[in-house]
């Protein structure tokens, strides 16, 4: 992978892994639905028709709302945090989804064995910013992620990046701006959510130092 190196392994570009324990409910999903829809942590991961990839899904509200609207697309979900996934597991249990797979950890990881332009879409909505200066190099979105991410990507397939801070906008919207491979989707503006976005609780919470933006391109 080309993400920055650290003793023992990429640096990770996302916080903590759990918050509170889970509920009742929430410890029977894992034990009962994750391991029906979970990724084998090993070998290639298989990939059939057409397929959307949404990368730290938070609660899985976006997720499990896109899954529902397009039953024929095959959608596979990364997220690290326990928290997120027994969240995301109580969606797809109640929206009855058979359409979704989910990779608990580093996206990364994921990406390094997915087949080559098997995806037609990909979603990075509101990562982890990193906020500080110093912690800067920690953030998903650089330029060996984006080079591994297009590998991944089918030709015409759109990315949707999306965060509510200022520097991590700017940052990736030159990242992206300066691939060959990749031009922006026009005529929006990028301070309006698109048509088929689905807000999420994160989002709401308005933690950033501005309100949100969108950005789509599509990977020439």
């Amino acid at each position: 992978m080309n993400t920055p190196q650290q003793p023992g392994g990429p640096l990770r570009s996302f916080g903590r892994l759990k918050a509170r324990r889970l509920k009742a409910r929430q410890a029977a999903l894992f034990d009962s639905l994750l391991p029906k829809v979970a990724i084998s942590p090993e070998g290639p991961v298989a990939v059939s028709g057409e397929t959307w990839l949404e990368i730290g899904f938070g609660g899985g509200e976006h997720l499990a709302a896109q899954a529902g609207r397009y039953p024929d697309v095959a959608f596979v979900g990364a997220e690290p945090f326990v928290n997120g996934v027994a969240s995301a597991l109580r969606h797809l249990e109640e929206g009855a989804l058979t359409n979704v797979r989910l990779w608990q950890g580093d996206a990364r990881d994921l990406i390094a064995r997915l087949p080559p332009e098997s995806l037609a879409r990909v979603f990075i909505l509101f990562p982890d910013p990193w906020p500080k200066a110093r912690h800067n190099k920690r953030r998903l979105v650089q330029a060996g992620f984006l080079e591994d991410l297009v590998g991944v990507m089918a030709p015409g397939a759109a990315l949707r990046f999306a965060t509510d801070w200022a520097d991590y906008a700017e940052q990736t919207q030159q990242l992206v701006n300066a691939s060959p491979l990749f031009a922006p989707i026009e005529g929006r503006d990028l301070s309006e959510p698109p048509a088929d976005h689905v807000t999420t609780r994160y989002e709401e919470k308005r933690l950033g130092d501005i309100a949100p933006v969108w950005m789509d391109w599509r990977k020439l």
